[in-house]
């Protein structure tokens, strides 16, 4: 994959003057392992953020995570020049060349934040005295484009975004989530390759939050954006993230995919906020499966696909039998919703690796048997109970009863 956005060991400070000396002193300090509150207390710099690197792949959403405070929003403006880098670099993918936004020109910059970033606001940023349509097109008025040229562009974004019949509308008279789907067609209208999210739902109430991220996933699906998200709600990232970053004080704690996160948390910090979510949406198959070359053998070779022996699987013919030598029917998964679809007891079914955790649960939990698991037409592992329990508490396998 191809980097779009990266972050070299960043420092963001802030000081009341903007004084070399406080600052110079205050980064000499955070080498030799000073503190934030140290640093606060003797020279009155505010570290924002310290020696952050993270890279953001093209096409992928990445999610900052913190309490507040911890310096992800901090971070997040350091992307577009909002915030100044004291230290690094803040690197935007061009092809085979790259922009240091840290350190580019001014009118660089500007030709960035015109054409290359957008950014979606947690109060919307809209202006109530013009239209939907007015608001939408603002970035591309201020670019200097044709008004015909313009309205066809806008239109075409408030259509993605299903805003089409209050086009004429003021922002005034739409609802929360409305005037939030608005500031989204503004930014997508800009065609800029790189989405900046500061926490845009979170003024929103549950309901309206959890549409407006399907919806946020279903455009991602369409438009490939790479975007960088705000987000202090766990639920929220791990729902809409491909990557997470969890910061404390300023600092970069750990970085992965959600089930990185949920699975192998670094420290007793990240586990904390992961201990009360529901892992069965965010693990997947993959991520908690037996290996085949790693489960029990019984005597005539096959595996053994539960503890007492009682069905085999020949990993040549991918023919499941029982003990007694009756053959187990084994079906793919049903296409349809498997919450709802006709799961047979009895059936061993053969999922692929990215299917949900939760989607495996049902299968194995209403055919009464383990679940194969496939990596395109080659099988790959099996999920039993002890597998998924093992996951969800984060105990491996070989360490349970």
């Amino acid at each position: 994959m191809t980097t779009a956005l990266a972050f070299h060991h960043v420092d963001i400070l802030f000081h009341r003057t903007n004084s070399a000396g406080p600052l110079a002193e205050a980064m000499r300090r955070l080498d030799q392992g000073g503190t934030r509150e140290e640093i606060a207390r003797d020279l009155g710099v505010t570290v924002g953020v310290a020696d952050a690197s993270l890279d953001i792949e093209r096409g992928e959403i990445s999610v900052l995570m913190g309490l507040s405070g911890s310096g992800k929003s901090t971070l997040l403006r350091a992307a577009n020049g909002l915030n100044k880098v004291a230290r690094g670099e803040v690197r935007i993918g061009n092809g085979l060349a790259h922009v240091d936004i840290a350190s580019c020109d001014a009118e660089t910059l500007r030709d960035l934040r015109k054409t290359r970033i957008a950014m979606v606001f947690q109060q919307f940023g809209l202006l109530p005295w013009r239209t939907v349509r007015d608001n939408v097109g603002f970035g591309l008025e201020l670019r200097g484009m044709a008004p015909a040229i313009r309205r066809e562009v806008v239109d075409e974004k408030l259509e993605l975004v299903g805003l089409t019949r209050w086009a004429d509308s003021y922002v005034s008279e739409l609802s929360g989530g409305m005037q939030q789907r608005v500031g989204l067609a503004r930014a997508f209208a800009t065609d800029a390759d790189i989405l900046l999210m500061d926490e845009p739902f979170s003024a929103l109430d549950p309901l309206i939050r959890r549409k407006l991220q399907d919806e946020l996933l279903d455009l991602q699906r369409r438009l490939k954006k790479t975007i960088l998200f705000v987000s202090h709600d766990i639920d929220e990232a791990l729902k809409i993230g491909n990557q997470i970053t969890i910061m404390r004080e300023g600092r970069i704690v750990q970085t992965g995919r959600p089930d990185d996160i949920v699975i192998r948390p670094v420290n007793d910090y990240v586990s904390a906020f992961v201990r009360h979510m529901n892992p069965l949406p965010v693990l997947n198959a993959g991520t908690v499966m037996r290996r085949l070359d790693q489960a029990a053998r019984l005597d005539d070779g096959r595996v053994a696909l539960d503890p007492a022996g009682t069905y085999g699987l020949d990993p040549a013919t991918q023919q499941v039998t029982r003990r007694d030598g009756v053959p187990v029917p084994v079906e793919r998964m049903p296409a349809d919703d498997p919450a709802t679809a006709p799961i047979q007891p009895g059936t061993i079914y053969r999922a692929p690796v990215a299917c949900s955790l939760q989607t495996i649960a049902i299968l194995r939990q209403r055919s009464g048997l383990p679940v194969l698991i496939d990596d395109g037409d080659t099988l790959a592992g099996l999920c039993d109970d002890t597998d998924m329990i093992g996951a969800m508490i984060g105990i491996p396998r070989a360490a349970l009863p």
